[in-house]
């Protein structure tokens, strides 16, 4: 479904975030969406009725009980209408009762009545996005088939920094984009075959960096921070994938409705893909220690006649492993080419040299600010060229891989 076509209910809960909620209907609006609003009693504490109104062309919905607004169009009815229904701010409270099935006003009984997508922009202090109760609500929403986008990581009204931001305008109307492409899909009960583009398809991914000890306290590691290997797992969760994210060390939520297994080193890395293979697809998005140490069993101490000498051993090559595999080998196996220059031309000798179908590669310099930022310039490279992606959110760099695989899948198909 096209944008200029859909039909979208904002759900705009409580918090600050909810001023952005102004800036999405602007720009949902600008492309010819039709957007209509739902404002909770929290929300219309940070922006007005008459804000809303103004910006949608329309009337806002506030009240379950009021008489004018079930005359006119049922909640029902309301929460049917829509091709998308869009939570932003997505907050802690809304994705409990969602969660819980709770239907005790309006938001949440358009939530629960609903036979349409959802996507929800969650955005609440840090503490309150990683307590356990919060990722439990979001995991079982996410099985349930809801969509989420963000929440991205950053200063926080509370003077905190971390995950809890919600997602800029532009994101979530990408989100959208990606949602509509799928608005066939409905919240399904958890169990139930999930749909989207990957639907049926078993992917892999591995992300962050591996820490390889020297002794028992000290490692050889590198700046990788998983946020694009994470951003491809929900990516690829959204496009009804059963994802299995293999993760080294990270300081980053586990992503909701993916299979996460936590490792530490390459060899431990190595062992977590063949256990989790099969699969249709394998991405090779961490960045895998070259070599590890002959760790010593005690902690090194200094002995005053200079550094003590690390004995390097090269790491096995897991991209090289999985591509060349004679069984269960993956339909599509795509690896990442981080390169500090002649990004292109390193790229595409790894793709030859390791034998997989793509590479996404990218410059991770460090005046590029890649490498732990929120952005990413990459280029997705196969036996027939170059495709050049401008300077974007990680998470629309993985949902444009994401959406490339399901084409490709699609075209072996025929």
């Amino acid at each position: 479904m096209e944008l200029s076509s859909a039909r979208i209910l904002l759900i705009v809960g409580g918090g600050i975030a909810a001023y952005k909620s102004l800036d999405l209907v602007r720009r949902l609006r600008e492309r010819g969406a039709q957007t209509r609003a739902v404002l909770t009693p929290a929300g219309a504490h940070f922006v007005t009725p008459l804000s809303l109104a103004a910006l949608t062309g329309g009337k806002v919905y506030e009240d379950l009980f009021s008489l004018t607004d079930e005359a006119e169009m049922g909640h029902i009815e309301l929460s049917r209408d829509a091709d998308l229904i869009v939570i932003a701010p997505a907050t802690a409270d809304l994705l409990a009762k969602a969660a819980h099935g709770l239907a005790g006003d309006l938001a949440s009984t358009l939530i629960l009545a609903t036979d349409k997508k959802i996507l929800a922009a969650p955005a609440m202090n840090l503490r309150m996005w990683l307590a356990p109760a919060t990722q439990r609500n979001v995991a079982a929403l996410s099985a349930d088939g809801m969509a989420f986008i963000g929440p991205n990581d950053g200063s926080m009204a509370c003077g905190e920094f971390g995950p809890g931001r919600m997602a800029e305008p532009m994101e979530i109307l990408a989100a959208i984009e990606t949602a509509l492409a799928s608005a066939t899909s409905i919240p399904l009960p958890a169990g139930a075959a999930k749909s989207g583009a990957l639907a049926g398809r078993r992917v892999v991914i591995t992300s962050g960096p591996t820490h390889e000890p020297i002794d028992p306290v000290r490692y050889i590691a590198n700046r990788s921070s998983g946020k694009q290997g994470n951003a491809i797992a929900r990516a690829a969760a959204a496009a009804g994938a059963d994802v299995t994210l293999i993760s080294g060390p990270v300081a980053l939520a586990d992503p909701p409705g993916v299979a996460v297994v936590h490792v530490e080193t390459a060899l431990e890395m190595l062992s977590a893909v063949e256990r989790a293979l099969p699969a249709d697809i394998f991405i090779a998005a961490a960045a895998v220690a070259d070599w590890r140490v002959e760790a010593a069993p005690d902690k090194l101490k200094k002995s005053g006649s200079g550094p003590p000498k690390l004995s390097l051993v090269e790491n096995p090559d897991i991209l090289a492993a999985v591509a060349a595999r004679k069984k269960q080998r993956p339909t599509l196996v795509v690896g990442f080419a981080a390169e500090t220059r002649n990004v292109i031309e390193h790229a595409k000798a790894k793709l030859s040299r390791k034998k997989c179908d793509l590479i996404i590669a990218n410059d991770v310099s460090p005046e590029s600010g890649v490498m732990g930022g929120d952005e990413n310039e990459a280029h997705l490279i196969s036996a027939a060229g170059v495709e050049n992606w401008p300077r974007l959110p990680k998470d629309e760099v993985a949902r444009r891989l994401v959406a490339a695989l399901a084409a490709r899948l699609a075209e072996m198909r025929r």
